[in-house]
């Protein structure tokens, strides 16, 4: 390939790269933002909202294009996440899910579990979440698997697994006697069998925000995994190692949740006519370019060290936080009431805040909020 080909090559992916977010956009602002409340609370909006995903193919980003995905790069997939929770956080936080397992199964050497998934993700035609979080708790694990004759068998409490009722199945963690992690496929359904064990479910979490995505806790009792349901089995600590790398990624649906802030505080700033509302607008949102701008810098593998990375995730969720006090304060005591705008992103912010948390995450984000002087300025 002659080096002018391989140019325009590159410049195609780029210009289809940014039409999958375009086509992205238009949709969310068309369609999903002038029902964010409703998605928020009712899942049936959110159903639609999923859908509507689905029709233009955006459920399967990570995928390769040879099992049906998009396949887009790194950058393009982080401004889709950031995309989402500008116009919906409930519809962010739920097809996240997804995409974390169309992801997972894609690094699978598992090609009967490819076959099987993959091809159809990409439309919604199949939905998979995902029910590991709680291999991040130190101490004795609250999901272990014994192998058996053809496989595993795994008991124990998943405490978080987010979209009973879209979802048909679950990829589930859980710990092996010498410490390895099993991630498989479990059904995301009510299951009791004569042989072979049971899945029951809680009913859906009354959570502060986004109740709509159905988040339950899954019980196992003694679940048969066969073998050709299993992607992966992982060295012990593997998530900590993959959370360490990947620190910088939740940071991206805080920033995003700083966009749907600031948006209500400039539609706020035109209303009112308020030159101190204009103001935090322009200032908040001169912080939300450069936070935004070193977030995309940092992707690239080695291109700044991790606690770099840490601080930049903890400063798009200090951030999300302040955008959206700021449309509470701007919007006044209409701020109080359950459906408004404000009220909403201010709830997600709370979620975005806690989403994918480790340890490390946690205290940074506590010790900048408490950097400060006893005069309230930056320390």
């Amino acid at each position: 390939m002659t080096r002018t080909a391989k140019n325009q090559g590159v410049i195609r992916d780029i210009d289809n790269q940014q039409s999958l977010l375009d086509v992205a956009e238009s949709y969310l602002q068309e369609s999903v933002a002038p029902v964010a409340s409703d998605i928020d609370s009712h899942p049936e909006a959110l159903r639609d909202a999923l859908k509507g995903l689905g029709d233009r193919s955006l459920l399967a980003l990570k995928v390769p294009q040879l099992w049906g995905g998009a396949e887009v790069n790194e950058a393009t997939f982080r401004r889709f996440q950031q995309l989402v929770p500008r116009y919906s956080g409930a519809l962010a936080f739920l097809q996240t899910q997804h995409q974390s397992a169309g992801g997972l199964l894609a690094k699978s050497e598992n090609e009967f579990l490819k076959q099987q998934y993959l091809p159809r993700m990409g439309k919604g035609e199949v939905l998979v979440g995902v029910g590991f979080s709680q291999l991040r708790r130190n101490g004795e694990p609250l999901v272990k698997a014994i192998p058996v004759e053809g496989g595993y068998q795994v008991t124990g409490t998943v405490p978080w697994v987010t979209g009973f009722g879209f979802f048909q199945d679950f990829i589930v963690g859980a710990v092996l006697p010498d410490g390895r992690e099993l991630y498989g496929i479990v059904p995301f359904t009510e299951t009791n069998r004569e042989i072979g064990g049971a899945i029951a479910f809680s009913e859906p979490m009354e959570l502060a925000a986004m109740t709509s995505t159905n988040t339950v806790t899954a019980a196992l009792t003694h679940w048969f995994l066969p073998q050709e349901q299993v992607l992966f089995v992982k060295k012990p600590g593997a998530i900590h190692e993959s959370d360490k790398k990947n620190v910088l990624n939740h940071g991206f649906f805080a920033l995003g949740c700083a966009g749907a802030g600031l948006d209500i505080l400039e539609t706020t700033a035109k209303r009112k006519q308020l030159e101190f509302i204009q103001y935090a607008f322009e200032s908040l949102h001169e912080e939300f370019t450069c936070c935004q701008a070193a977030m995309m810098q940092a992707l690239p593998p080695n291109s700044c060290p991790w606690e770099e990375r840490l601080q930049l995730r903890v400063w798009a969720i200090n951030l999300a936080g302040r955008c959206a006090n700021a449309a509470v304060t701007a919007s006044s005591g209409a701020a109080n009431t359950k459906y408004h705008g404000a009220q909403r992103v201010y709830r997600e912010a709370l979620v975005f805040t806690v989403s994918g948390q480790t340890t490390a995450v946690m205290e940074a984000t506590l010790t900048r909020l408490v950097n400060f002087t006893s005069c309230g300025e930056a320390g």
